[in-house]
This record gives C-alpha cells, structure tokens and sequence, in this order.
C-alpha cells in the first residue's frame, strides 16, 4: 500500500520541488557564515547538498514510494561522508571500508571538542566542516521528505530552522541575504503546492498568480521590515542581533600536541598595545611601516637622527611562555616552577648578564609599551622576548628559569600594564661566528625523543645544513627549508597518525600549521647539539591608524628559539610567510641586500608586469587545499556515478582540460623547472635562496657549456626567482598570470638544453647581466 498523500508531486513538478529544497537549504546555510571563518566549507556543503539532492530527484523520477527517494538520498549521503571523512592518511579510497565509520566518528566527536572550545568566529577546519555537511545534507532530506515525499510544505520550513538555530542561540547577527533567499525558496515551495496540476484552462494564470504572491510577500518583507521594527513598541521584541563580539575567553595551549590546534584562533580581540619611545607619542599609520604589512610588516626605516623608529615589528611577537620537554607527539609542561618577586624598573630577561640590571640606551633601543588586555584569560603575561622591565598589577612573579611572567590569577578584560623594552641592535653578523651556548637548564634544551624515526631525523638534519660552517648559518639552513613552498605547505589540517613521532609524520605529510614548524626545527637544531625550544605567544598586532596595534587570537603563533653563546635565546622563523609575514631581521636573509625589507627582490631584474586582469597567483596555503578537496569529491563521485556518472566525466574532462595552467604557482613552477634542469646536470640544494639560484645556474651552464644565457633565458630565469622569492617572503604575493609561469618555465628550459647541446665557445660573453651585477 502507498502511504503517500493524493497530492503528491510528480514529473518537473517533483523535480522543481527538490530544487527549492535545495536552494532554500543552501540559503539557510549561509546564516552561519558569521560563526564561521569565510573558507571552502561553505562550498564544500553547497556540493554536498547538491549531490544528494540530484540523488533523491533521479530516484523519485523512477519509483512512487515516498518513502525510497530520501531513503536512497539517505544512503548515498552516508556513503559518501564515510568515503571524504573516514579514507585512511595517505590513501585513496572509493568505498568505505571497515575502519571508515570509526574514522569519521573520531573526525566528528573532534569537530565536537573544536565548537566547544573555539571562539566566534571559529575556524572553519575539517572537523567542522563534517558537522556543517552532516547537518545540511540532514536538513535537505527531512525538508524534501516534508515538501515533496509527504506533500505539505508549509511545515517544511521547520527543518530549515535547525539551521538558523545556533545563530538564534548565540546571537550574532545573519546576513538578510540568508533569510530572504531562504524565505524566498520556501514561499516558492507553498506556490508550487497552490498551483494545482488539474486545471488544465488555466493553469498557467493559476501558477502566475502564487508565484507573483511569493514574490510580493518577500518584496514586502525586506521594504517593511526595517521600518515597523524602527517603531518604539518593537524595543523589547528586538530580533536576537544582541551578539556582536566572542562568546567566551581565549587562552593559548599549555601542553601543544601536534595534531590539535595551537588554541582557540579566532578574531576576538586579546590585546590591544602602543609601542613608542620612552616619554614619546606613538606613531601614526603612516609613520609606521608595519601599519599597511601585517604581522611582522617590514623593518622600520631609520629616521633622520640614524634612530629606530620604534614600532610593534621592532618589539617583535609578546611571549607567554616557553615550552621545553618534548615526548615525540606533544609538548609537555611542568606546573612546579621556582618563581619571585621583582623590583620595578629591573630588566627581566633569560639572559643572565642583562637580568636584574636596568635598561640603557646604549646596548640597543628603548620602547615603551603600554598594554590593555581584553578577551584574554592566560597566568602567564604576554610580554616581548627581548629583555624588558615589567609594571603590573596584582600577584605576579617572574620565572627566570622560563622568562616568563606567571600570576596567581589570570588577566581579565580591561587591565593594564607596561613595559620598557630594551631592543639589541642584533644583526646576522653578530651571529655568523657565535657559538653554540649553555643556557644552564641541565640539557633539557637538548633532549631529543627516542623515536623509531629519529635516526632519520638526524640525517636529514645534516643533509639540509650540510654546506654550513657554523651554528648560525646551520640554523638559516634549516629555517630556509621549512620556509620554501616547494617542500612545505601552510595547512591547519593535520592528518591523523601514521607513527608514534609527529614531527616524522609532518615531514612525511609535508603539510602544518606554525606548532609543526616550530617543533621540528627545534628538534633537528637539537639533533645538531644547539639547544632549542618553542616559544609561544602572539605574532606583532595590525596598526588601527592611530599609533595602536590591535591583536586577535588568530595572531596566536608558535615558533623556535636557539641558544647562542653571548647572545642568548635568539627567534627563529620557519613558519610560511602566509601566516608569520617577514622573519626577525637578523634571520631575513634580504634584510642586509635591500634597503627596503618590505621588498626582498630589488635585486632581481623586475619582470615584464602581468598584463591587466591577470589571474592573481594562488598561495601555498590555499592551492593546496584545492587540489585536496577536488581530490576527494572526485571520489564520493564515482560513488555517486551511477546516478550522475554524466556529470562527474564532464567536471573531470573539464578539469583536466584546465588544470596545467589554471592550477600553476610560481612553486609548482620552480619545482617543474627545477626538476627539468637536474636531468640535464643543473642542480642546486633545498636550502639555495633563489637569489642564489640564479647565480648558482648561469655559473653551472657557463662551465659546462663555456657560454653564458642569453637574454630571454636569463630573463626567464630572474623573473621566476623573483616571483617564488616574493611568494615566500613578501605578505602579499605577487600577482602573476599562470600563463606567464608557463611561459618562463619553457623559455628556461629550453634555453638551458639549448646552450649545453650547442657546442662550446670560450669567448663567448653572456648577454645579460649576472644577478646581483
């Protein structure tokens, strides 16, 4: 017997039916966009929707049950969230197997445990997004089962609801796109339900007249709505608009584990400071060099008086604390710690020489740093790394051993304190001939986990700093490998264990966020006998134009420190330039060729500019992810092929059309060049600058070939390594059309093969200008 009702949906009827469901789920979707950060799990879900969608349609079309469309929609969602979410690291899976569900699950209660302690907005990572798919894909089948399966829509839009719920609760405002498209879609639903399918003579004025309704309550709606909620007597009915800022405190990760997130990243803001010198006023934006850069921004510009205009990229990132024991998967933190109180206006610092002294102008620069906590709740102080007095009030005390400010209380919003930082003129050459140094902690700093993998840690650790003669120049090695996008990618998604040592499992993935990096350049420097640790705290803050600099939890960062004889711990920066932004001066390796920092490729011959409209080149944080999630729906749809297998061979003929040149970074094109170029004996080693490089290939070609590049060769060559310079050190990439990337890589390689098949002429002089010249 058919349950269904008399009035069920049939043909295109049927089929419009699911579409508005679809869109009106797709539309009530987007009211989470403020509790999430913009990302592709908007997108990812709007597929998913999209596919079961075609799923319910394509079987209703074949069967009149009402019941087997959302069975079979129900089916064939499973299947394809056990296949994107529960596949196993590093494999490529079409159906799910018998470790898929458990998987998937460990993925959810994740996603779980990531709401819970996240901030608003949150970070729209993996975990999270299987939620938001689970829950939209959900939605979509009880609102198709209620509207077409069981033929009343008015109660259709009680599912759609769920969607709005966790805005509803946490009160924080949705866009009103989202609620008129949403309410659009289902007064659509209720006109197709008021046109009947009988009247034959006039159906069509019957089917015009509810749609015109639709779109006239919804006309209405938006024009009347802001002016009868303006009345005074809607004061206490005021829709839940309430919430505008976080929902609950940030405080940083004491014990980090590589596979969970460094803390709650979120825009709340923690911080807000001014950075000036002693008894002067901040600087305004345009003073600042940092202001329009971001994090770190570029190196402040000496002033007329050959001083250093003091900004936050001078104080550089505030610590909180300092992490040392490490067991192979995660940091580990000592409670019992030996702490006393300090005199005001004495230097705190790790460095023994410069502790309980007071600050002097002439060891370095003086900044003034005055701080306003806001949606911060940590017992440790963010203060600079540098040495620095303290003034602060309450029950704090200072742990020499850690350098770090601990209270018996955490911050609050709205408290205060201060510093004066005592900045060291430290450069790269204070550092090229230092020693290896004893930061008198009983070897902790040096301790590396007995790993399965930490034999070949080592050796790569000795690979990588192979050509370096001293520590300093070791640490730059190994601080330029994990920096090039060519061996690493910036991801906050962390694949799941594959081994018992997660710095092993991050090289084999190559794929991290900054606790990745951190961590694993500071073990290889302690497989290399310089002692190590990570510190943990927040990048520098954006300037908000008025000589202030503001922090969000999204600046919440970690990165190493090694110790030097005479110079004390000392910041290092491994982390991509797309989260961290330029290195500490004395680890840049431009800051001591260009005058400008902001602009590490002034020498390198400029390129040709990219024409107008040029596509602008895709990061390596962000081309990565792509690839992966195009991967992965190209999976669910082999298993959604035997509905829809005209659909996935048309995406996957199109996307293979399109993928040489649409998908090309200047990274993807180094490497092919690099790679083409090693097969005819031109090489050059992983921790090679590509300022270096360029030099590097026109010595190599000229000796074996006696002849050196020509002009479009040579001008191929410095404006790829231009271009994967500024990708890798400015913060804003530069905008290069993917068919310039293509056309250099040719040019290069062409002109290599063609100068070392020719045969050799000794007096033969190069066309163009070495770089550098």
């Amino acid at each position: 017997m058919n349950a269904a009702p008399a009035r069920l949906p049939r043909g295109a009827r049927s089929l419009l039916g699911t579409a508005l469901c679809a869109f009106a789920t797709c539309a009530a979707v987007t009211a989470l966009g403020h509790l999430i950060e913009p990302g592709r799990w908007l997108t990812v879900t709007w597929v998913a929707v999209v596919l079961v969608a075609g799923v319910v349609a394509a079987t209703r079309a074949v069967t009149r049950a009402w019941w087997a469309p959302t069975l079979v929609g129900l089916v064939a969602a499973v299947a394809g969230v056990l296949v994107r979410y529960g596949a196993p690291p590093g494999r490529i899976q079409v159906l799910p197997d018998l470790g898929s569900l458990d998987r998937t699950l460990a993925t959810a209660r994740e996603g779980v445990s990531v709401i819970n302690a996240s901030l608003v907005p949150m970070a729209g990572v993996r975990p999270a997004e299987l939620l938001v798919v689970v829950g939209a894909v959900t939605v979509l089948l009880a609102t198709d089962l209620i509207a077409v399966g069981l033929g009343v829509p008015a109660l259709a839009g009680l599912p759609l609801l769920a969607l709005w719920a966790p805005t509803v609760f946490l009160g924080f405002p949705a866009s009103g796109w989202s609620i008129a498209w949403t309410a659009l879609a289902y007064l659509l639903l209720l006109a197709l339900s008021a046109a009947p399918a009988s009247a034959r003579s006039d159906r069509a004025r019957r089917t015009g007249t509810a749609l015109a309704g639709a779109v006239a309550v919804v006309v209405a709606a938006l024009v009347a709505g802001p002016v009868v909620a303006a009345l005074p007597g809607w004061a206490s009915l005021a829709l839940p608009t309430l919430g505008s800022g976080p929902v609950g405190p940030l405080q940083l990760s004491d014990n980090l584990d590589l596979r969970e997130s460094l803390g709650t990243r979120s825009g709340q803001v923690v911080l807000r400071y001014t950075v000036v010198p002693p008894g002067g006023a901040p600087a305004d934006a345009g003073e600042d060099p940092g202001a329009t850069q971001g994090l770190d921004g570029p190196s402040p510009s000496p002033s007329a008086d050959d001083t250093v205009v003091v900004t936050a990229r001078v104080v550089g990132p505030l610590r909180a604390f300092t992490l040392t024991t490490f067991d192979g998967r995660a940091w580990q933190r000592d409670d019992a710690v030996d702490v006393a109180p300090w005199a005001p206006g004495e230097l705190l610092s790790s460095d023994p020489a410069l502790r309980g002294d007071t600050p002097d102008a002439s060891r370095g620069t003086l900044a003034a740093v005055e701080v306003e906590v806001g949606g911060l709740r940590e017992r440790r102080l963010p203060v600079s790394t540098f040495a620095r007095t303290v003034t602060v009030d309450g029950s704090w005390a200072y742990d020499e051993d850690r350098d770090e400010v601990v209270g018996r209380r955490s911050t609050f919003d709205g408290m205060h304190y201060s510093m004066l930082v005592e900045v060291p003129d430290l450069t790269a050459a204070d550092l090229t001939g230092a020693e290896v140094g004893e930061p008198g902690d009983d070897g902790a700093s040096l301790e590396v986990p007995d790993t399965d993998h930490a034999p070949q840690i080592a050796d790569l650790a000795r690979e990588i700093t192979a050509d370096a003669a001293t520590p300093y120049e070791q640490a730059m090695a190994l601080q330029s490998y994990f920096r090039a996008g060519t061996n690493f990618t910036y991801d906050t998604r962390i694949a799941p264990a594959r081994s018992q040592d997660a710095v092993w499992d991050f090289l084999q993935s190559r794929r991290g966020y900054c606790v990745q990096f951190a961590t694993s350049m500071t073990m290889m420097a302690r497989t290399l006998g310089i002692p190590a640790r990570v510190g943990v705290g927040f990048l520098p803050g954006d300037n908000n134009g008025d000589g202030t600099y503001v922090v969000t939890g999204r600046k919440s960062h970690a990165w190493p420190e090694l110790y030097f004889a005479g110079q004390g711990w000392v910041r290092f920066e491994p982390t991509p330039a797309v989260q961290s932004g330029l290195p500490p001066l004395w680890s840049d390796p431009f800051a001591g060729i260009s005058q400008d920092a902001s602009r590490p490729d002034e020498a390198i011959p400029t390129a040709a500019a990219p024409t107008p409209g040029a596509r602008q080149t895709t990061a390596p944080s962000t081309s990565a992810p792509v690839e992966e999630a195009g991967e992965s729906w190209t999976r669910v749809g082999v298993i959604g092929g035997i509905v829809l297998v005209l659909v996935v061979v048309g995406l996957s003929l199109v996307r293979r059309r399109t993928r040489t040149r649409a998908d090309e970074t200047p990274e993807r094109a180094w490497l092919r060049a690099r790679r083409r170029l090693a097969s005819r004996g031109v090489t050059w080693a992983d921790s090679t600058t590509p300022r270096e490089v360029v030099t590097s290939v026109e010595d190599q070609v000229r000796a074996a070939s006696g002849n050196g590049l020509d002009a479009t060769t040579a001008g191929a060559l410095r404006a790829l390594a231009r271009t994967v310079e500024r990708q890798r050190y400015a913060p804003t990439p530069e905008e290069v059309a993917p068919e310039d990337l293509v056309r250099w890589t040719e040019d290069l390689v062409q002109g290599v093969e063609k100068l070392l098949s020719a045969p050799a002429r000794r007096d033969a002089v190069p066309s163009g200008p070495r770089d550098g010249s």
